[in-house]
């Protein structure tokens, strides 16, 4: 059975643009230079760009790419080394020259709000000819990581964290103090409490913020590809070293560096990066010449550095250079009371990233969520949210939407109060408390100021 498009439809320009935008994926067309000739509303929103901006330039230069070139010669875009060996335009590149469909990953390093991330993309590309002249139909698949990244961290007023525990109050007030600072910080922590967004908070409140956040997971790569990921490399210096490129150091020049994980690091990457703390310089792999260079440094582990320091395992001299300033960031199991802020936020961004309209959740769904213990801490809670939205199909969550881990495991009798649920008796006396004050009353009551603020407008009478 063939299908057919009737002529009229083809003929159509209207049908054609508005099927271009109705694709739930990214799509652009590219031309014989790479060059971006169309794109439509999906991935210019997705990489924060308006209407037609992304016209005219290479794929990387519209996704952020730190290694697209920028400049330009006669209107065309200027190629550097690293967009030579770029995935996408070696995707196009070929889907062109072999005049077939063309299926591939392309890794970018993409500048969001200040910081890098490591982005690895899907792409299908597709030739066609038009009045002379070839290009190529990029599909982006997942162009949903790209939405993620591009999406707000969180609430502006808490320096990009969710929380208002007096515990989470006391590590702001702490961030605010010591973010203008020049000096290291060590972020502990256990897995997934935010230490990463501590760093960006401490980046935001630093002098540096004209430079970049550069993160760097030192407990994912082996030594050889740390020391490059971390101090560059020239051509030629290893087996697959098609050419120079710079170290993650190096990107933070002027900015901040956050090394995630530093209790990983191996005795032999200690001394290197002890020598750049102290003298601010190395070299790249494969190169004789020193760099030098100006970073912040902040840190983080899950780990007890100074049980390691004791076991002989990580330096001394290593971590009282690095722990000029510690930070403890709390585990959620610690500051219950911010579940269900950090529920309703996290609810707007899954039903954001996936299309829906925010669905709520059910008493009994809020209540396994404030029984469960979170090992996994926040990234779990989010990671339940996510569930929850796709199980309950826009409608909202209940408890039997939530991963079975979640759902309370004890009995009624054992039953926890349930911060985030108001009554006008509640709010009343948090307000008397507070003489009046909103902000400190969804505190005291553990809830958000949105949450309280909705509940005083629906139930004025009742107050």
């Amino acid at each position: 059975m063939t299908f057919e498009m009737p002529a009229e439809f083809v003929g159509s320009p209207e049908f054609l643009v508005t099927l271009f935008d109705a694709v739930p994926c990214g799509v652009i067309v590219v031309d014989e230079e790479r060059r971006i000739r169309a794109a439509n509303r999906i991935f210019e929103r997705a990489v924060g760009l308006e209407r037609g901006q992304a016209l005219g330039s290479c794929e990387g230069a519209a996704i952020g790419c730190l290694n697209a070139g920028q400049n330009h010669s006669h209107g065309i875009p200027v190629v550097s080394e690293a967009c030579q060996t770029c995935g996408a335009r070696q995707l196009a590149a070929k889907a062109l020259k072999m005049c077939a469909l063309q299926r591939g990953r392309a890794n970018f390093q993409i500048n969001v709000d200040g910081r890098v991330e490591d982005l690895t993309l899907t792409l299908n590309a597709a030739p066609f000819e038009c009045e002379g002249g070839k290009f190529a139909i990029v599909i982006v698949e997942d162009i949903s990581r790209l939405q993620g990244l591009k999406m707000p961290v969180g609430d502006n007023t808490t320096l990009g964290m969710v929380g208002s525990d007096p515990k989470m109050m006391e590590l702001f007030e702490t961030v605010r103090q010591i973010g203008p600072l020049d000096v290291p910080v060590l972020i502990q922590g256990e897995s997934g409490t935010g230490k990463e967004l501590v760093a960006n908070a401490l980046h935001r409140e630093s002098r540096r913020t004209e430079g970049l956040l550069v993160p760097v997971n030192c407990g994912a790569l082996p030594d050889g590809l740390l020391e490059s990921e971390l101090f560059g490399h020239v051509k030629g210096a290893f087996t697959g070293a098609v050419r120079e490129k710079k170290g993650r150091f190096q990107l933070a020049d002027g900015g901040t560096i956050f090394l995630d994980e530093i209790g990983e690091l191996s005795p032999q990457m200690q001394v290197k990066f002890l020598r750049v703390l102290q003298n601010g310089a190395f070299e790249r792999v494969g190169d004789e010449s020193t760099i030098e260079v100006d970073a912040r440094v902040v840190c983080a582990t899950n780990r007890d550095l100074e049980a390691e320091v004791a076991a002989g395992r990580f330096r001394a001299d290593l971590f009282y250079r690095l722990c000029v300033v510690p930070i403890t960031v709390p585990p959620l199991r610690d500051r219950p009371g911010d579940i269900p802020e950090l529920a309703e936020f996290f609810l707007r961004r899954a039903a954001t990233t996936a299309d829906h309209l925010h669905p709520g959740i059910t008493d009994e769904a809020m209540d396994c969520l404030l029984q469960h213990q979170w090992p996994g801490n926040v990234r779990e809670l989010e990671n339940a949210i996510r569930y929850g939205v796709i199980k309950s199909r826009g409608m909202p969550i209940r408890a039997h939407d939530l991963p079975a881990h979640t759902k309370g495991r004890t009995s009624p009798k054992q039953k926890l109060s349930r911060p985030g649920k108001l009554t006008g008796d509640r709010v009343r006396k948090a307000l008397e408390a507070t003489e009046g004050n909103k902000s400190e009353a969804a505190r005291h009551l553990g809830v958000s100021r949105a949450t309280l603020y909705r509940f005083l407008n629906e139930n004025e009478s009742r107050i």
